[in-house]
């Protein structure tokens, strides 16, 4: 495999919808959420009203990659190999001797094999690996706060509170308080696609390229979004768009179990389709018959294609291990470690930029726009990236740095990461950007450049 990957060389390339093309206003969408699902427990299941009262600070829970061990109300930040790097009961923090008691003196966390090999959720535990499900963390983790013995029926009402809120009936039927509050001011939640991105997608199309739209968004929910971030003639921007993919089933599950469906008004129709055999707009589906068209549209037997997206579990993984494509990942935490470039970011680039690029790319990463809300948030739990160990010399060298299991499995199942599609629309459609690889830095596969976290951890290795 060649060390570099140029989007020129796919046949086909395809995007996630929500935190992938669409940006999100993630301090307002994380307030929505957070009073969706509380609202939902407070009004139901009779929870504690103070739930709903927040202070600025305690966002500074919410993280990526965070595990809750549901048979004890722990909430866990794992390294690359499993062991626990930190841990909190609720929200309220660990401290090492708590930590070797719950899992200890290695620090194993026992599920992680399961977790790490499938990405597959349990009743024995949940990880948090994308803004819809984000702020659930600090919602759970306020729950056993209140609990005095944690048992299975809390997480039981969570779950009744996300389907409550993202079922896809609920668009409609305007249920629940998330829908019906993006549908009544989109533009509070929805960051509209700049120019450049909405020129990009049209440039692939005209270079011959295959777009595909693939979401886990119901079609009615879709449509809001599209015509709010790329205008009233986005379909024409792609040849198959897919909604209610229900991934990661989409690329796991056979086709029997998953057929694609026709919609008439937003109505997937009762019968499956026994194969795939034309472009247009579809509902669920699967990855072999996908697969099938894809072969017949771009006279190719074997397809060379990329997805982008946000999710670990729902696109990274699934996608590289079923599907073979390339996958570029949407990290846009990326951007809260922005700072000017440094010279070890120039020289992991495979290539001089545009020079009206470069400055455009230093000026998005410099600039301060994310407040500690925004950032979703990272004092709490540190960096999403690598994680200083604050631990007794016998579990490992105190002053050594450990990646984080995100981390990991970024490097693992993407071939590179980026903050934004928009980070790359201006380039050249051959730009060659390198690709991450177990023989490389750790900081060889992120493009404008590598999080300051994983550039220090280089740079403490090295000196």
């Amino acid at each position: 495999m060649s060390e570099y990957f140029s989007l020129s060389d796919c046949d086909v390339i395809g995007f996630d919808l929500d935190h992938t093309l669409c940006r999100y206003h993630l301090k307002e969408t994380s307030r929505l959420i957070y009073e969706s699902f509380t609202r939902y427990l407070v009004e139901h299941k009779d929870y504690d009203k103070d739930l709903l009262t927040l202070t600025p600070a305690t966002w500074d829970f919410c993280f990526k990659g965070l595990v809750v061990d549901l048979e004890d109300g722990n909430l866990v930040k794992l390294a690359e190999d499993g062991t626990v790097l930190r841990a909190t009961h609720g929200t309220n923090n660990l401290r090492t001797e708590e930590i070797i008691k719950h899992y200890g003196p290695k620090r194993e966390w026992k599920h992680f094999n399961s977790l790490n090999t499938t990405f597959t959720r349990s009743t024995k535990y949940y990880f948090y690996d994308n803004y819809f499900d984000l702020p659930g963390a600090l919602l759970c983790g306020r729950v056993v706060d209140m609990l005095r013995k944690v048992n299975s029926d809390f997480w039981k009402d969570m779950v009744a509170a996300i389907d409550h809120n993202y079922n896809t009936s609920a668009f409609k039927e305007d249920a629940g308080w998330y829908f019906p509050s993006v549908k009544r001011d989109p533009g509070r939640y929805l960051q509209p696609c700049s120019e450049s991105v909405k020129t990009w997608l049209r440039s692939m199309k005209s270079a011959g390229k295959v777009l595909l739209l693939i979401t886990s968004s119901h079609s009615d929910y879709c449509r809001l979004i599209c015509d709010q971030i790329l205008g009233k003639d986005w379909e024409e921007l792609f040849d198959i768009i897919i909604t209610n993919a229900l991934k990661p089933g989409f690329f796991s599950l056979v086709p029997q179990q998953r057929p694609f469906r026709t919609l008439v008004n937003d109505v997937e129709e009762s019968e499956g389709l026994p194969s795939l055999d034309k472009p247009g707009w579809y509902s669920q589906g699967n990855w072999p018959h996908l697969h099938q068209l894809l072969k017949t549209m771009t006279g190719n037997p074997e397809p060379k294609v990329v997805y982008f997206g946000d999710s670990m579990r729902s696109d990274m993984f699934p996608a590289s291990t079923f599907g073979k494509w390339e996958t570029v990942m949407i990290v846009e935490e990326m951007e809260g470690e922005g700072v000017p470039r440094s010279e070890a970011a120039e020289t992991n680039e495979a290539q001089v930029e545009p020079q009206e690029k470069k400055g455009k790319v230093e000026s998005l990463m410099t600039k301060k726009t994310w407040t500690s809300e925004q950032r979703l948030l990272t004092s709490n739990w540190t960096k999403i990236f690598s994680l200083m160990s604050q631990t007794r010399r016998i579990y490992w060298d105190e002053d050594s740095q450990k990646l984080t299991w995100c981390c990991h499995s970024i490097h693992k199942y993407s071939t590179m990461a980026i903050p934004s599609v928009e980070s790359i629309a201006d380039l050249p459609l051959d730009y060659k950007f390198p690709r991450f690889s177990p023989n490389k830095p750790c900081t060889t596969g992120y493009y404008p450049r590598p999080p300051d976290s994983l550039l220090k951890k280089c740079q403490s290795q090295s000196s």
